[in-house]
């Protein structure tokens, strides 16, 4: 716990930029084999402000035009997703304990 508490700032850093590293090398790999020229980022994600510094950067290395919303529009669907699921408790539309949850796409 010491360590971690001390250099907390510093892990959180190193693994979004290793994550945003990832994706964006494995976005520039599918670019070349697709050869997109125009990549758009969205949702809660695109509030990231290492990956939105990521994608201006490609853009400038390898002629991409990119489309980032403006921050106030960069929420995910989970207000979304809740809204819905409560009028749909309010209608009577649910299911029972019973049903349990499954993915539909393996990771």
């Amino acid at each position: 716990p010491g360590f971690i508490g001390k250099n907390k700032e510093d892990l959180c850093a190193s693994l979004q930029k290793t994550i945003v590293d990832i994706l964006m090398d494995k976005l520039y790999r599918a670019s070349k084999e697709l050869k997109i020229k125009e990549v758009a980022v969205a949702g809660g994600v695109s509030a990231n402000s290492g990956l939105r510094a990521a994608f201006e950067d490609y853009s400038r290395r390898y002629g991409w035009k990119i489309h980032i919303p403006k921050f106030a529009y960069t929420t995910d669907n989970a207000a979304m997703v809740a809204i819905s699921g409560y009028y749909k408790y309010l209608d009577g539309e649910f299911c029972g304990k019973d049903v349990a949850p499954y993915a539909r796409v393996s990771i």
